[in-house]
């Protein structure tokens, strides 16, 4: 690999390079350099996606926060196998990772959960995400009933429905767009004690 593009230079630490990218990409400009699609199996086999924001990496991987009870919760809960997605226009990169997601320790969650706005925190309870509701005004009215509750308090306690996912990676792909669509992509494959990477065709 030591002939390959500038944007692709040999790293043997993956998540370094994320990192670096997604600094990159933060410093482009880009709104929402976390945001990141989730991609699921639902209970019977049916593929389903959608965006959420990264808030945690670490060299055991990528945490993102959500109800435990809505589709994705239960895609997670029958299968654990997943994907991501992110997706940076402004630098002309992107990242696809494969892996397991397990869900990240109480302790965790309850830091977290803290850390959010206040309204945040309301909405999460309030909200029976992924589920029907008859109108939205019912969920204003729990929202309103929750700002009454819990006028006055700091620290409003999380939901046990609520909580955080780990993303271990099994692949990390790195994609950089070059001209006449001959892009750089390198694929780095989890091997015991380390990774080993492939370069691959556009």
């Amino acid at each position: 690999m030591d002939d390959f593009a500038p944007g692709l230079a040999p790293d043997p630490d993956p998540l370094a390079r994320f990192e670096r990218w997604l600094a990159d990409a933060t410093e482009a400009g880009n709104p929402e350099p976390n945001a990141m699609v989730l991609a699921t199996v639902l209970p019977g086999g049916l593929p389903t996606a959608r965006t959420v924001l990264l808030k945690g990496l670490d060299q055991r991987g990528f945490v993102f926060f959500t109800n435990y009870e809505s589709d994705k919760g239960v895609a997670l809960a029958t299968d654990p196998a997943c994907a991501l997605v992110f997706q940076w226009p402004e630098i002309v990169r992107q990242v696809r990772v494969t892996g397991a997601a397990t869900k990240v320790s109480a302790d965790e969650s309850d830091a977290y959960f803290a850390s959010r706005p206040r309204g945040s925190r309301l909405g999460a309870i309030a909200s029976p995400q992924s589920q029907p509701i008859e109108s939205r005004q019912v969920l204003d009215a729990r929202y309103a009933e929750l700002e009454v509750r819990y006028a006055g308090v700091d620290n409003i306690p999380r939901p046990r429905h609520w909580g955080g996912y780990r993303v271990q990676p099994d692949t990390i792909e790195f994609w950089a767009g070059r001209t006449d669509r001959l892009h750089d992509r390198v694929r780095y494959t989890a091997r015991s004690g380390g990774w080993s990477t492939t370069v691959l065709a556009p």
